[in-house]
C-alpha cells in the first residue's frame, strides 16, 4: 500500500460539530492499512476514566480543552491544554474531567485484531470464554482488564455484573 498524506480530520470541526453534552469518542482514525490508532475523546465535567491498566501500549495524550487531572503511577498530575503526557505501557492510571470537561486526543500503535486461531491440538484447552462482557458499549474496544469499570479508550462506565 502507497497511501498519500491527507488532512483526515479538522478538530475545530469536530468538536464545533458536536453536541454539547456528547461524550466518549467524537472521532477515531479508521483508515484501512494503518500502524496508529487516533481517538478524540471528550469526558464531561466530572466524568471519570477509571483506574486502568494498558499492558501492551504506550499512549500519548494530548490535551486539547478544559482541564482534569491524571494519577498514575501514584502522582497526581493536572491536566490543562497542550499537555502532552506519556502513558508507558503497565502503568496504572486514572483521568478526571474538571469542572469544565476534558477533551483530548489519544495516540498509539494499533492494536491488532482479534482473529480466531485454528485449534492447537490435542491440550490445547479447547474453545476460549466468551468476552462479551470486556467489549465496551460504547466504541467497542475490547478491554485487557477481565472486569472493566470504565473503558480506557472512551471513558464509557461498563455495566454493572
Amino acid at each position: 500500500m502507497n497511501a498519500a498524506p491527507r488532512i483526515l480530520a479538522r478538530i475545530a470541526g469536530l468538536l464545533a460539530a458536536a453536541a454539547p453534552g456528547e461524550r466518549g469518542a467524537l472521532w477515531h482514525l479508521a483508515e484501512p492499512g494503518r500502524e496508529l490508532d487516533a481517538n478524540l475523546v471528550r469526558l464531561p465535567p466530572g466524568a471519570e476514566v477509571g483506574e486502568h491498566q494498558e499492558d501492551v501500549l504506550d499512549v500519548l495524550l494530548l490535551v486539547l480543552e478544559g482541564a482534569g487531572g491524571v494519577t498514575a503511577g501514584g502522582a497526581a498530575l493536572d491536566l490543562a491544554p497542550g499537555a502532552v503526557l506519556w502513558l508507558p505501557r503497565t502503568s496504572r492510571r486514572a483521568l478526571a474531567a474538571g469542572p469544565d470537561g476534558l477533551t483530548y486526543l489519544t495516540v498509539h500503535r494499533r492494536r491488532p485484531g482479534l482473529a480466531i486461531k485454528p485449534s492447537g491440538g490435542a491440550g490445547d484447552g479447547g474453545e476460549g470464554p466468551c468476552m462479551l462482557d470486556r467489549v465496551c458499549p460504547e466504541c467497542g474496544r475490547l478491554s485487557q482488564d477481565p472486569a472493566p469499570v470504565f473503558c480506557s479508550r472512551c471513558g464509557e462506565r461498563f455495566p454493572e455484573r
